[in-house]
C-alpha cells in the first residue's frame, strides 16, 4: 500500500467497542501507522496514541459528510455495527446494512485505495461440525436471526462493490466469536441481559454445562482479531480471511473452563425455554442466534496463516478463561460500549 511520508493514515468506523478498541491499540503500536481517526457514535474519554475522534452515527446521522472524513486516507476498517434491539430488525437494519452503504459508498467517493470490512462466521451457511471449512463455503446466513441475515446481505453487497470499483482492495474479515477481558461487562449485557450477574460468574459455581447436538463452535481473543485487522491494511492482501483459534469449543471444554460437569441433553427443550425467556423480556439474546450458532460450521484459517502471516495467540480456552475474568472483576476501557459502571 503506497504510504505518505508520515505514515499510513486509518480511518476505524466503529473504533470504541470490542473490536474497535483492540484495533486502534494495534494499529498505534505499528509504525507504518502515521495516524488514526476513530469514528463512534460518542465520542470516548479514552486517548490511546495517534488516534483523533470524530462523532457519528451510521445509522441515524443522514447528514454526515463521510466523505469528508474519509478522504487522505489509505484504508477505512469498517467494524460499526448494532446487536441490539434484537426485537426490532428495522432498527438493527438500519445501522447495519442501510449504514454499511453509506460506509462503502463513501470509500469509493473520497477515492481510498483500501477497504478493510468486518463480517463474521455468521454469515457462513449452515455446515459441518467434523471438519473445517475454507472462504468459499456459501455465505448465505441463517436467514432467521437478523446478525446472520445482515452479514449474509453485506457479502452480496460487497460482491457488487466490488465489480464496480476494482480499483479498491477489500478485504473481509470472518472472526469466530470474539472475546477479552474489557469487553465480558458489554458482551454479558448484550447477550445475557441483567438478570446474570457478571461478578458471580466464576468456575465452580455452575454444576453442570448442557451438552447439546451441534453446540461446537470457534473462538478467538479479540486482540489476535485485532492483529489480523492490522495486517490486511498494511500488507497487498484482499479477499476473505476466516480467523479462528484452536481447540473448538465443546461442551467438555465449556465444562473445564467453568470446573462443571457437561450433560447431555436434546436442544429442543433448551430452545423452548430460551424462546420463552426472550418473549418474556428476561433476555435479550433471541432464540434464532441460538439456532444459528448450533449450525454454524467450523471455519479453515489456513489463508490468514499462508497469506496474512497470521496465527493467534491466544487459544480459545484463553480467550473464554480471559471473558470470565472481566466479568468477575467488571473490566472495562473509558468508552461508551465498554465502560464497566453507569454508561456515559
Amino acid at each position: 500500500m503506497p504510504r505518505s511520508s508520515d505514515g499510513l493514515r486509518v480511518v476505524v468506523v466503529g473504533a470504541t467497542g470490542n473490536v474497535g478498541t483492540s484495533v486502534v491499540r494495534e494499529l498505534g503500536r505499528d509504525p507504518a501507522v502515521g495516524s488514526i481517526v476513530g469514528i463512534a457514535r460518542r465520542r470516548p474519554r479514552w486517548h490511546p496514541p495517534k488516534t483523533t475522534w470524530v462523532s457519528a452515527d451510521i445509522g441515524s446521522d443522514p447528514g454526515v459528510d463521510f466523505v469528508a472524513h474519509f478522504r487522505g486516507a489509505d484504508a477505512v476498517v469498517h467494524l460499526a455495527w448494532l446487536l441490539q434491539p434484537s426485537r426490532d430488525p428495522l432498527v438493527t437494519w438500519r445501522t447495519n446494512v442501510l449504514g454499511s452503504y453509506e460506509v462503502f459508498a463513501a470509500v469509493a467517493a473520497a477515492g481510498v485505495s483500501t477497504l478493510v470490512y468486518a463480517s463474521s462466521v455468521g454469515a457462513y451457511s449452515p455446515g459441518p461440525k467434523s471438519r473445517t471449512v475454507d472462504e468459499s463455503w456459501p455465505t448465505h446466513g441463517w436467514p432467521e436471526a437478523s446478525y446472520c441475515r445482515e452479514k449474509s446481505y453485506l457479502e452480496r453487497a460487497l460482491d457488487t462493490y466490488e465489480l464496480h470499483h476494482p480499483g479498491i482492495r477489500v478485504v473481509r474479515m470472518r472472526p469466530a466469536f470474539l472475546f477479552k477481558k474489557e469487553s465480558a461487562t458489554e458482551q454479558c449485557r448484550l447477550f445475557a441481559g441483567p438478570l446474570v450477574p457478571g461478578r458471580l460468574v466464576r468456575p465452580g459455581l455452575l454444576p453442570v454445562v448442557p451438552d447439546l447436538p451441534g453446540l461446537v463452535f470457534q473462538a478467538l481473543h479479540t486482540d489476535d482479531a485485532a492483529r489480523a485487522y492490522r495486517l490486511a491494511v498494511t500488507r497487498p492482501v484482499q479477499g476473505a480471511f476466516n480467523l479462528a483459534a484452536d481447540p473448538p469449543v465443546t461442551a467438555d471444554v465449556l465444562a473445564e473452563v467453568l470446573a462443571a460437569r457437561p450433560v447431555r441433553l436434546p436442544a429442543r427443550p433448551v430452545r423452548a425455554a430460551l424462546s420463552a425467556a426472550w418473549r418474556l423480556r428476561a433476555v435479550p439474546t433471541s432464540p434464532y442466534l441460538f439456532d444459528a450458532v448450533l449450525r454454524l460450521p467450523l471455519m479453515d484459517t489456513r489463508r490468514a496463516r499462508d497469506e496474512l502471516g497470521w496465527q493467534p495467540e491466544h487459544s480459545s480456552v484463553e480467550a473464554l478463561q480471559d471473558l470470565l475474568a472481566g466479568l468477575r472483576e467488571s473490566a472495562a476501557v473509558d468508552t461508551p460500549p465498554l465502560v464497566a459502571g453507569p454508561r456515559y
